[in-house]
């Protein structure tokens, strides 16, 4: 059993039961969070794909109240080990064992910059195998043909997080090519409507998967989806 929690825009929670992870907790300034940074107090891992501040987020005061251990690329894990934080560096096509699950970074078409400016390395999508599922959440990307790669070779995938909002990302057409692509049992959409440059339907995204002969379907923020 594994238990996905969605926190709004790119910020998820799993928990199987025997241990939490975080991905992406942008939680203090993001209009659609459901919980603030201060209720993790007890959480193993926090998974960053890129530097930006909308992903790194919180992602320092949660990992010094709750012990948890960052996974990121070498770059982004050196940032927040300065600013106190445990860490344990990856990169592209790189995956590890911890006693959670397995991580692997994928590929991201964006950029990784910090606050101010820091070069952070390479964006990424990540490959998180945890409860006896696997679920591939892909950061903030474009569309790229590898997808077939990410599903074929590392899969199969029982959920595909995909971000619809546009304009710094995939809109929905083709965020529906990637579902194509990842053949993931359930798509669910993310990184949309949080800023009004990045508003979209996620129900018109389901409609389109379903229509593709895929599967999806919304978990509105605050809500949860449950893998058996």
């Amino acid at each position: 059993m594994l238990t996905l929690r969605y926190h709004g825009h790119d910020c998820w929670e799993f928990d199987d039961g025997s241990h939490r992870v975080l991905i992406d907790p942008f939680l203090s300034g993001n209009p659609q969070a459901d919980v603030k940074a201060d209720a993790f107090r007890k959480l193993d891992a926090i998974l960053v794909t890129h530097g930006h501040g909308d992903h790194i987020g919180d992602t320092v005061a949660i990992a010094k109240q709750s012990g948890a251990l960052v996974i990121s690329n070498f770059e982004i894990v050196n940032y927040l080990s300065n600013q106190g934080c445990k860490g344990h560096p990856l990169h592209i096509g790189g995956g590890h064992q911890f006693p959670f699950g397995h991580v692997k970074l994928t590929i991201a078409h964006h950029a990784s910059t910090g606050p101010n400016g820091e070069a952070l390395g390479n964006p990424a999508g990540i490959v998180l195998t945890m409860g006896g599922k696997k679920v591939y959440h892909a950061g903030d990307t474009g569309l790229f043909l590898d997808m077939q790669l990410i599903g074929d070779a590392w899969g199969p995938l029982d959920v595909a997080l995909l971000p619809i909002g546009d304009n710094f990302t995939m809109g929905i057409d083709d965020a529906v090519r990637a579902a194509g692509f990842l053949k993931a049992k359930v798509n669910i959409p993310m990184h949309y409507g949080t800023f009004d440059v990045i508003q979209a339907n996620p129900n018109e995204f389901v409609r389109k998967v379903e229509l593709a002969g895929g599967k999806a379907l919304v978990v509105s923020p605050g809500s949860e989806y449950k893998l058996g």
